[in-house]
């Protein structure tokens, strides 16, 4: 196991202020019973950043951070291919599912409050050929999706007005650099605005969406139940009668909420640089609960209602708000001012998902090089305390947005976007592996959970170990409507099963060729993290007073 590295004379710890220093160096001293390279370099990381993101951050990073046009402008695809009642049920699904990955995650963030994730957990308490594999997948994935979603903020300015799309992805390229070159906080407020804007939408939608259902909307027409009456609660997807056409039509609408559940992982990405992260990332990871049921399951529902299944324009791709069901809905009814108010608010949304995968990517990057999975130079932070270089590496590959200006590199920009689609679904599996490694590891080495970590997730193993299954089985069958008579396509077949060898050769390639391999149960260093967490208690929260008592969205 590779303890971390110490870091190289680019970081700028010289302009850490004397007492910052004076303080580290008095919680740095060698850990009873620990691993002093651990505690060392555990103490140097967090000295090294500047924990500029602030609790309310996460809690509203949580809460709305990965909000955005998987559920704005995919979902009524959704309903198209499973029907309202078939898309409530895979949404609620895949939601219950993604609420134990955030509670999993929750625990070992709080424990290894360090940047890089899932990089990091799986170097500590399973198999450094795991963090190499999961994480250049990572990378890959944040390399491409970037620009795709600048690509997709670019579209939905389309909107309004018609310019070469060039100029947008130039300018919204060069804004997303400044932001995550420059200090954590600024991200933090930027995403904080953002998540606001969300919630108002959906809140907003919804409430909308409930009016017309009632009757309310300027043709006073009252809809309630008749979609899920006529064309019915369910679809026959892709033609085929009865039960099975109606289980298939749930089924791909479980990957389709895959894609929208999409990055709710990424509270402890920059854990480094968090403030108080052993009492922020558990208060988010606690009202997981909250978002699903609030923002997508409830969402989904109105959608059902508002919608036909059988309505063209939901399988119709603008690429705008104008896609989007609400939209639909409002046009249907005769409300002409919410598309404009849609399709500014998903633009933010694109905007902070590519921020976020800014941020993630550049993290996950650094934490690889601190274990020597990617070039030392990934490690150099700037004077802001920021991975310069590895935002660097990100920034240039924004330039594939600029594929999408021509009809033959939009093509190959398009494959290149699908064969990544499958690594969210490989992310979260590997976490689950992880997580149970962890937790097998606590019972070998009589760790009590609940009364030695700073969280313990609730309902384990049961639900990580349900999770994991349905993870693997929905990875396996995610190409199925290839081997459907009439219905192969190569570009299906490829995007949903390429992810899987790619996986399997870095994963056995970085073994046979470092010899590693998977860390005893009792040789995790569990104990070497509870020893730091229980040298270096948090300040206990302020209590809430007045107004701010009323405050239900961050702590």
């Amino acid at each position: 196991m590779n303890a971390l590295s110490s870091h190289d004379s680019h970081h700028p710890t010289e302009m850490v202020s004397q007492d910052r220093k004076d303080e580290e160096k008095a919680m740095s001293t060698e850990v009873p019973g620990g691993s002093d390279a651990i505690a060392n370099g555990y103490y140097e990381e967090r000295q090294a950043f500047k924990q500029g993101l602030r609790e309310r951050h996460i809690q509203m990073i949580a809460l709305a951070g990965t909000i955005g046009t998987g559920l704005f402008l995919s979902s009524g695809r959704a309903v198209a291919h499973s029907g309202p009642l078939g898309a409530f049920l895979g949404y609620t699904i895949i939601g219950l599912s993604v609420s134990s990955i955030m509670f999993v995650v929750g625990e070992l963030g709080a424990l290894v409050p360090l940047n890089g994730g899932i990089v990091r957990y799986s170097e500590y308490f399973f198999d450094p050929a795991l963090s190499f594999a999961n994480g250049w997948n990572l990378v890959y994935s944040y390399l491409v999706s970037i620009p795709a979603e600048i690509t997709a903020a670019a579209v939905l300015i389309e909107f309004w007005v018609t310019i070469n799309n060039a100029v947008w992805i130039t300018i919204f390229g060069i804004l997303m650099v400044a932001t995550a070159i420059f200090l954590v906080r600024v991200y933090g407020e930027l995403e904080f605005a953002f998540s606001m804007l969300k919630i108002m939408l959906v809140i907003g939608i919804n409430i909308m969406a409930l009016v017309i259902t009632c009757g309310g909307g300027p043709d006073h027409r009252t809809i309630g139940f008749q979609y899920w009456r006529n064309p019915g609660p369910f679809v026959q997807y892709l033609g085929i009668s009865g039960s099975l056409g109606r289980f298939l039509g749930l089924w791909s609408t479980m990957n389709n909420a895959i894609y929208s559940y999409s990055g709710i992982e990424v509270i402890t990405t920059a854990a480094a640089e968090t403030r108080n992260p052993r009492r922020a990332i558990p208060q988010a990871a606690r009202r997981i609960f909250i978002r699903v049921l609030l923002f997508y399951i409830l969402t989904i529902f109105m959608i059902g209602l508002v919608v036909p299944s059988n309505d063209p324009d939901l399988v119709h791709s603008t690429g705008t708000a104008s896609q989007s069901p609400f939209v639909i809905a409002a046009t249907r009814a005769g409300i002409k001012v919410v598309p404009s108010i849609i399709n500014a608010v998903i633009l933010t949304s694109a905007w902070s998902s590519g921020n976020s995968n800014m941020l993630s990517g550049s993290r996950i990057l650094y934490g690889m090089a601190v274990h020597g999975h990617a070039p030392a130079v990934f490690r150099r932070l700037n004077r802001f305390g920021v991975p310069y270089a590895a935002v660097a590496l990100f920034g240039l590959f924004i330039c594939l947005g600029y594929m999408t200006v021509s009809s033959t590199a939009s093509t190959v920009f398009t494959w290149l976007q699908d064969l990544v689609s499958i690594s969210t679904l490989i992310n979260w599996m590997s976490i689950c592996i992880v997580y149970l490694r962890f937790y097998y590891g606590c019972k070998k080495q009589s760790i009590d959970r609940h009364r030695d970590l700073p969280f313990a997730a609730p309902w384990q193993p049961y639900t990580t170990w349900a999770t994991l299954i349905l993870f693997t089985v929905l990875l396996i069958t995610g190409g199925y409507s290839t081997f459907i008579h009439g219905e192969w396509s190569d570009e299906t077949f490829v995007s949903s099963y390429i992810n899987i060898p790619i996986i399997l050769l870095l994963y056995f390639g970085y073994k046979l060729w470092n010899k590693s391999k998977i860390i005893p149960l009792d040789e995790l260093p569990i104990k070497a993290f509870i020893e730091i967490y229980q040298r270096n208690p948090e300040p206990a929260p302020k209590p809430k007073r007045g107004l701010h008592k009323l405050n239900i969205l961050w702590a």
